[in-house]
């Protein structure tokens, strides 16, 4: 019997159902303001949409928490949190996030109306979708907000004039994303021309409450800017 080669890799494409959580206020604007979240690694929409509710503090924002297209049980409460990639076939899954959080955008159009101004929202694992939706989707954003998360290469290379407004912060005992690192590569992208601000909370790598009152600042000034 003759030796066997090494398998071969192929890849098919394939059509998922992703989730996402929508809070629309009580008597919303039309067309209102969006605030678009991607939580982080093994967390949920349901566990990120009240974070998120916290910051919007006016009936303009209508808040969609999107949950990454991977779920899977936690070991302990096997209570099902998802993944937003792994380095494997990263080059295709990153296209495949970015369309699915299209297709999220497109119901919300569907449903609610054209927004006024989006601002994307990441925490940790999910600021590298933040940025990829704002810059290399079909809507224009107002603003990035990164929350102790990085923004990933394969945005670093585009234009200024596809950059929106970026807000960074981070906890100052962050080992994940310490606030040097931060400061590196808010440096790269105000390179790039791109308006960028940054802050460092006392804190570690945490959704914090000085996290959600600076975004809170920044949606006011979105909402005042966009009227």
């Amino acid at each position: 019997m003759s030796e066997r080669s090494e398998p071969l890799l192929r890849h098919a494409p394939a059509t998922f159902h992703g989730r996402f959580l929508v809070d629309v206020p009580p008597a919303p604007a039309s067309p209102s303001c969006w605030l678009v979240g991607f939580h982080g690694y093994a967390q949920s929409a349901q566990i990120f949409l009240p974070l998120l509710t916290r910051a919007t503090r006016s009936d303009a924002w209508l808040t969609a928490a999107v949950q990454a297209p991977h779920p899977f049980y936690t070991r302990g409460d096997r209570s099902i949190v998802a993944n937003w990639m792994t380095r494997e076939d990263r080059e295709l899954a990153i296209p495949d996030n970015i369309g699915f959080v299209d297709s999220v955008l497109d119901q919300l159009h569907a449903e609610f109306g054209a927004p006024r101004a989006i601002v994307f929202l990441g925490f940790s694992q999910g600021a590298a979708m933040a940025y990829r939706a704002a810059l290399c989707g079909k809507r224009r954003a107002a603003a990035v907000f990164s929350v102790c998360g990085d923004v990933p290469p394969d945005v670093r290379e585009l234009p200024a004039n596809r950059w929106p407004l970026v807000r960074m912060i981070t906890g100052t005992a962050d080992e994940w994303y310490p606030p040097t690192r931060m400061a590196d590569e808010a440096a790269i992208v105000r390179a790039i021309g791109a308006t960028v601000e940054t802050s460092a909370f006392e804190g570690g790598h945490e959704f914090s409450a000085a996290a959600v009152d600076a975004l809170g600042a920044l949606l006011a000034q979105t909402e005042a800017a966009a009227r």
